[in-house]
This record gives structure tokens, C-alpha cells and sequence, in this order.
């Protein structure tokens, strides 16, 4: 284990320790009746997929556990704190220190190069940018872009630009990342490699995911996979 993987651990606790908790979660757009009493754990460490057909109710669980989103009824607990509780200036700070987040488009700035993107959730919260761009270039170095540092997206390959927003995502040392279909943009090598690169983060820095997907082969990848449909995890 190299010092970067080694600074990494030190920051989290033991894997086996549930981290997030959501018990009944219910959510309403108008007369339509998305979210059905939602239960769900992710334990640290762990990778958990949540698979179902359109509409089910995923991204929405998602946007919910990720403080993007309020639910109508239940609660959320993460490492014993009610995020549900949480005034909206708290989960702002929340959302920054504890979670990360990948999606199927990467939004990455296209006026940032890549070092730039992955710094910006440090330079956010508040941290000098010096000591942002030293973590943003380690994180580059772990996902195998160091050459890649001062290209921009639009010079990126469609997975180069994925793994710089993985390592963005992994800029403030979260706990929990929350995926949103994270290959279903990319051809089936670079999924292969997503897929790979999330067992890697897991096993290595002990990072937990609650991934979306439809793909099959990153959905066996993980620890438990979750069918959801009409609303509920069945």
C-alpha cells in the first residue's frame, strides 16, 4: 500500500459499520407517488447496486440520500447523524465533507482543465489552493491521468473524462460516493474499467458506492445488488 492509499484509510472507520440508514422513504411529485416506503443500508466499505427498469424510482432515491432532494415522509441517518433534521446550510456543508457524486454525464467545466476540475470541491470548501491542486494531482496520478493534468474535457477521452470525475468526486475524502448510471456513456471497455476502478476505490480506501446502473456485468461487481420496482426496493 503506497502513502497516498495509506492517508486515505486513516481517515475512515471500521468497514463492517453501517453508514447510511434510510428507513421509509416516501416522495411525491404532485399526485404521483414515486418513492413507497424506501428502506435501505450501505455499509462502509461497501458496494451496493440499485437496478430496475425506468421510472422506478432510483434517481430519485438518490437525489433524496444525496441531500439534493427532500423526502415527504421517513428518515436518513449517516454515521448517527439525521440528515433528515438538517437545515439546509448544514446539508450543504454536509454534502461537501461526507459524499461524492458521479453521474452519467460528467459535468466537468469545460473552461477548467482537468487538474482545475478536480480541485474545485477543496477550493469550495475553503481549502488553499495550493494544498487543492497537491490532493487534485495525487488523485491524478491515481486514476493513471497524470499526463492529463492540464487538458481540458474537450481534449479528454469519453473515460479519461469519467475517471477525472470520479477523482473529483473523491477530492474531500467522502465517505460515500452515489453513482447515477456512471457507464452508461461509456463503450463497453472504458465500463469494464469504471466498474474495476470502483472494486479498486472500495477495497483499497474503503470508500462505499450506491451505484444506478443497467449494466449488468458492473452490477454483479458489487457486494449486494437492489432490484427496485414501482417504488420499492423488492
Amino acid at each position: 500500500m503506497n502513502d497516498f492509499q495509506q492517508s486515505e484509510k486513516a481517515t475512515l472507520a471500521t468497514p463492517a459499520a453501517v453508514m447510511l440508514q434510510a428507513t421509509n422513504i416516501h416522495r411525491h411529485f404532485g399526485q404521483l407517488h414515486v418513492l413507497k416506503g424506501v428502506n435501505l443500508t450501505v455499509a462502509r466499505g461497501e458496494i451496493v447496486a440499485l437496478v430496475g427498469a425506468s421510472g422506478a424510482g432510483k434517481s430519485t432515491l438518490l437525489q433524496i440520500l444525496g441531500t439534493l432532494d427532500d423526502a415527504d415522509q421517513g428518515e436518513i441517518w449517516f454515521d448517527s447523524e439525521p440528515i433528515h433534521l438538517m437545515r439546509d446550510a448544514r446539508k450543504a456543508t454536509f454534502r461537501n465533507e461526507k459524499l461524492g457524486f458521479v453521474f452519467q454525464f460528467h459535468h466537468l467545466l469545460p473552461e477548467f482543465n482537468a487538474l482545475e476540475n478536480i480541485a474545485l470541491p477543496s477550493l469550495i470548501g475553503g481549502m488553499d489552493r495550493n494544498a487543492a491542486n497537491k490532493r487534485a494531482a495525487e488523485l491524478l496520478a491515481y486514476m493513471g491521468l497524470s499526463e492529463r493534468a492540464t487538458h481540458k474535457p474537450s481534449q479528454l477521452s469519453g473515460g479519461e473524462q469519467q475517471r477525472v470525475a470520479v477523482a473529483r468526486a473523491l477530492m474531500n475524502k467522502p465517505a460515500l460516493i452515489l453513482a447515477d448510471e456512471p457507464t452508461g456513456n461509456l463503450d463497453s471497455t472504458n465500463s469494464e474499467r469504471m466498474y474495476e476502478l470502483f472494486v479498486q476505490l472500495s477495497r483499497e480506501l474503503q470508500v462505499g458506492f450506491l451505484i444506478t446502473t443497467h449494466n449488468e456485468r458492473l452490477a454483479e461487481s458489487a457486494d449486494r445488488c437492489l432490484s427496485m420496482k414501482d417504488g420499492l426496493i423488492v
